[in-house]
C-alpha cells in the first residue's frame, strides 16, 4: 500500500509541475512564436480531447519511465538526466517530424521545442522525484543532484 501512495504522490507532484509550468512556457513563448510561423494552420479554439490526452498522459509515461525507478533507486539525479532524454526524444519526435513533412514548419520551433522538452521533462522529473522524497521520506538522504 506504501508503494501504492508513494506512486500516487510521485504523480501528482510530477503533473502538477510539469503542468504548471509548461503552461507558462506555453501562453508566453511557444504560442506566440508557433503563430507566426504556422498561424494560418491553427485552430481558432484548441481541441480540448487531444490536449487532455496528451497532458495526462505525458506525465504518467513520465513518472512511469523515468521518476518510479528514479524515486526507487533514491537518485533525483536519474531523474534528471533520464527525464531530460525522454523529453528531448519525445518533443524531437513531433517537431522533427513535422519539419520533415510540413513546408511552413519553421526551423525556430524545433530548436525552441525540443531543448524546451528537454528541460520541462528533465526538471519536472527531478522536481518530482525530490518533492515526494522530502514529502514522504523526510530526513532520508538522497542524490538529488
Amino acid at each position: 500500500m506504501r508503494a501504492v501512495l508513494s506512486f500516487v504522490v510521485l504523480l501528482v507532484v510530477t503533473m502538477v509541475i510539469l503542468l504548471g509550468i509548461d503552461a507558462v512556457m506555453l501562453a508566453s513563448y511557444m504560442a506566440p512564436m508557433f503563430e507566426r510561423h504556422i498561424g494560418d494552420l491553427m485552430l481558432d479554439e484548441i481541441r480540448l480531447g487531444p490536449a487532455a490526452i496528451f497532458y495526462l498522459g505525458y506525465p504518467v509515461g513520465v513518472v512511469l519511465l523515468v521518476g518510479w525507478p528514479a524515486y526507487r533507486a533514491g537518485s533525483a539525479f536519474s531523474a534528471l538526466w533520464r527525464g531530460g532524454l525522454l523529453g528531448a526524444i519525445a518533443y524531437g519526435t513531433y517537431e522533427f517530424t513535422n519539419y520533415a513533412i510540413m513546408e511552413a514548419w519553421a526551423l525556430e520551433m524545433v530548436l525552441s521545442d525540443v531543448p524546451w522538452g528537454a528541460v520541462l521533462t528533465g526538471f519536472s522529473a527531478w522536481a518530482g522525484v525530490t518533492l515526494t522524497q522530502r514529502i514522504l521520506r523526510p530526513g532520508a538522504k538522497s542524490e538529488t543532484a
